[in-house]
């Protein structure tokens, strides 16, 4: 209940759908209480709401609030610069100069609490081999994909961690990029030949604006030592379904938005032990880890807690279940009638107090 996406739902509501033999029915057509009422849904269309007259806190200054669903980035921006939506999420870094220049535009923008990463299936051979995974991480080039896919809205990563979050350890040193060094290294693990797969999202995230193009840059850098990478992907639920199987073929392209701005909310909730087989996509359980991050969910000094989560990291690092990528600007354009809008630090999107002038 402390998470702001979860929400009290209706008992009563729920069990007359149960009985109806309909329980779907209260995902697709929702009650709560919050500052907006459901209206309608169109799949892959429109959700429409209005504002709820009996908010406990007033009733929001919109009356009507629409969310047209457009995958596609460019369109989502000749929709605001044509008026026909005021708020659009997920801009093309390539477009974010041409929107601070607009007249019509409010290109508001913050240091996001993400990280985007390839997480390795360390169940698998050979990436059960923290020195494979290590030789394939200093075989990407970071920079060049921070300037290709990022295009000067992110950094390079080198923790779990965003450098925006208390416990961030800046002491630790990222792998260098050396494709010498890391071909060696696979030479000497016993690996050659290798075949992979790489799983590249079919969605647009801040911390991950193009996973497409980042795997081919991967692609493209790992046959540089010899590894032949093929790239997949599949529909975003099935994709998300299928990336946390433990079997699953491949390291797979992901990242993550905070919940809360805690630690535990990145390394228990993506690394963590119980993790496995949900949002530890690297299947990675490494108790000298997990020893760390425990101890630390339970100590209420926040000193020692940054002192163990910094730990943390250090092993993390060693370990490499990950080739940590990148962390993101957020980017949200507005049109410039839009008022008391403001850049969620979560992810999320925030109409109540918005307004129209």
């Amino acid at each position: 209940l402390a998470m702001d996406f979860a929400s009290i739902q209706s008992k009563e509501y729920a069990d007359k759908m149960m009985a109806a033999g309909t329980p779907e029915v209260i995902d697709q057509e929702p009650v709560g209480t919050g500052p907006f009422q459901f209206v309608a849904y169109q799949k892959d269309a429109v959700i429409r709401y209005k504002a709820n007259p009996d908010y406990w806190m007033g009733k929001a200054p919109i009356d009507d609030l629409v969310f047209a669903i457009t995958p596609d980035a460019s369109v989502r921006y000749q929709k605001l610069k044509a008026g026909e939506c005021h708020v659009m999420p997920y801009p093309n870094p390539a477009d974010l100069a041409a929107m601070a220049k607009d007249p019509d535009i409010n290109l508001m923008q913050q240091e996001g609490l993400n990280v985007g990463y390839l997480a390795y299936n360390t169940l698998m051979k050979p990436y059960d081999n923290p020195k494979v995974r290590k030789a394939l991480n200093m075989a990407i080039n970071k920079q060049a994909i921070i300037d290709a896919v990022y295009q000067g809205a992110g950094k390079a990563a080198k923790n779990p961690l965003p450098p925006t979050i208390w416990s961030y350890n800046d002491a630790v040193v990222d792998d260098p990029y050396d494709p010498d060094a890391a071909k060696k290294m696979l030479e000497e693990a016993g690996v050659k030949g290798l075949k992979a797969k790489v799983w590249a999202m079919p969605v647009q995230r801040p911390y991950n604006p193009n996973a497409r193009r980042m795997a081919e840059l991967i692609q493209a850098d790992w046959a540089k030592i010899g590894v032949e990478l093929e790239i997949v992907s599949f529909e975003w639920a099935e994709y998300l379904k299928r990336s946390s199987d433990k079997n699953r073929d491949g390291a797979v392209l992901l990242g993550w938005t905070g919940d809360n701005g805690d630690p535990d909310n990145f390394l228990a909730t993506l690394l963590g032990c119980k993790a496995v087989g949900g949002n530890n996509r690297a299947q990675w359980c490494y108790q000298p880890f997990e020893d760390l991050i425990q101890k630390a969910k339970i100590t209420s000094d926040q000193a020692e807690r940054t002192k163990l989560y910094e730990q943390a990291q250090v092993i993390f690092k060693e370990q490499a279940p990950w080739a940590t990528i990148g962390h993101s600007l957020v980017s949200e354009p507005l049109r410039k009638e839009v008022v008391n809008y403001k850049v969620d630090p979560l992810g999320g999107h925030i109409f109540y107090g918005v307004d129209l002038k």
